[in-house]
């Protein structure tokens, strides 16, 4: 069986520990009433027993006595008492008295040495005999070389404490639940600037603060702050402030970020656009030029479309984080699939690139020249980062309602440290290398932007001989039109 879990809230815990110790509070009361009780009662028995001194027992002693009455000497005692001879280490005779006479008592070996064994020094002593139950006993020395034993009962001391016990256990109950009751209301109105708190904080939680502006949420009501609570809902309030400024500090300086990236593409494509075609048309020139002068005129006009690309890039990535929508029409991944594949074969044919497609159309909602871009990307980053010979596997299928689409390889792998970023912005694994060879750093980052544009998700695994690029967007049902926002 599973042990009952202590409840994990604070209030459920100080209602728990204010119940618990009222409880220890009330057994103890009760435990040291009974005993109080147990041995008031205990010692007026014993004033009895000294006060009759043995006199039922020793008419026991002088019973057999010509002019003795048989039945013994009831005279002034209390029924039930207890009369015992003891000759040696024998119990000759032993009665109780009744209403009107005496019971002679049937004893047991047990019960005759349980008599024997009381000192016999006129204090109180307990025994348990079998017949009439528990008793409180005194003992004397008789005129004849015997031994005189006295005693009364103790089930009016056990009823009486078995009364006191029910009524301490009714009393105490009901103290216990009105203080469960009284103190769980109490506790609830005590911790309900904390509850306030506690929401405050959840709401924060749920906040995406991770991009964009920020609606926090508002302060938490004032508190007396000399409690605990007034101090935490202070400092919570205080917090929320800082956090707010930050927030909006850090949302002005990326909206000034985004329009200087969207107005410097903008400056910037007429003049890159300029040279690139001035190279060109230079470079068809007629007449002879010179080697150098060649060469110069080929590596602006390369450096020219690299910089045109990366304008496009930035502009695209300026255009996505202002939240602009894209196109929404069908889009079949599988044949931007088949046409990108035979791109990258011509790109960098000793890949050795295999195409795992379905044999249904998987048809996507959104901007079919962006995915165009997501899945060249893809690929173009698989034959790029990779050596020749490499394995690229793409595999498109279908998952519930989502299309996802994996770029495998068994390339070298992306390093540890440059795994977490492989999505953001001018990360490159080999930058050198990669400058060289036309990388603008943007490619994974438009592929993630994209994505999250359609509503779906990027991730990636790598590690030697093993990188694994996947992407899922959510995919439309078979004969499903798709709906324009």
């Amino acid at each position: 069986m599973r042990r009952p879990r202590a409840p994990r809230s604070l209030r459920g815990r100080l209602i728990l520990g204010l119940v618990v110790l009222l409880a220890v509070v009330c057994t103890s009361v009760g435990a040291a009433t009974v005993l109080a009780l147990r041995g008031f009662l205990t010692d007026r028995l014993d004033e009895q027993l000294t006060a009759g001194r043995g006199r039922f027992a020793a008419s026991l002693e002088h019973e057999h006595a010509p002019d003795a009455d048989n039945d013994g000497d009831t005279r002034g005692q209390a029924e039930d008492t207890l009369g015992a001879r003891i000759v040696g280490d024998r119990v000759v005779g032993a009665a109780v008295v009744k209403d009107t006479d005496d019971d002679r008592v049937e004893l047991t070996p047990a019960d005759r040495r349980a008599l024997v064994a009381v000192p016999r020094d006129g204090r109180g002593h307990t025994v348990s005999l079998t017949e009439i139950g528990d008793y409180r006993v005194a003992a004397w020395s008789g005129d004849e070389h015997d031994t005189l034993l006295t005693g009364l009962p103790l089930h009016p001391v056990e009823e009486t404490l078995h009364r006191l016990e029910a009524v301490e256990a009714g009393v105490f109950g009901l103290a216990l639940a009105a203080t469960g009751t009284v103190g769980a209301l109490w506790v609830r109105r005590s911790l309900l600037p904390l509850e306030r708190v506690a929401d405050t904080a959840d709401r924060v939680a749920e906040l995406p603060l991770a991009s964009g502006q920020v609606a926090m949420p508002p302060p938490v009501p004032r508190a007396d702050p000399a409690t605990e609570v007034g101090r935490v809902a202070t400092a919570i309030n205080r917090m929320l402030g800082h956090v707010g400024d930050a927030l909006d500090r850090r949302h002005a300086v990326e909206e000034r970020l985004r329009t200087f990236a969207a107005d410097a593409g903008h400056e910037l494509r007429t003049p890159v656009a300029n040279v690139r075609a001035r190279a060109e048309l230079a470079l068809r020139h007629p007449g002879p030029l010179p080697g150098d002068v060649r060469r110069a005129l080929e590596r602006v006009a390369a450096e020219s479309r690299r910089m045109s690309v990366l304008v496009d890039e930035l502009l695209l990535l300026a255009r996505l984080d202002a939240g602009r929508s894209l196109e929404r029409e069908p889009v079949d991944l599988t044949r931007l699939l088949l046409d990108a594949a035979e791109d990258c074969r011509t790109l960098y044919p000793e890949h050795r690139w295999t195409l795992d497609l379905p044999a249904a159309p998987v048809v996507v909602a959104g901007d079919g020249f962006r995915l165009q871009q997501v899945v060249s990307n893809l690929l173009t980053n698989a034959g790029r980062h990779t050596p020749p010979g490499t394995r690229v596997a793409v595999v498109l299928g279908r998952e519930a309602q989502q299309a996802v689409l994996t770029v495998t390889d068994d390339g070298p792998g992306i390093p540890r440290e440059l795994l977490d970023q492989v999505f953001h912005r001018f990360t490159r694994g080999e930058a050198g290398r990669s400058r060289e060879q036309g990388s603008t750093g943007l490619g994974l980052a438009i592929v993630d932007a994209v994505v999250s544009a359609h509503g779906g998700s990027t991730g990636v695994e790598s590690r030697p001989g093993h990188t694994c690029f996947r992407i899922t967007l959510p995919a439309e049902s078979p004969g499903r039109p798709v709906e324009d926002d």
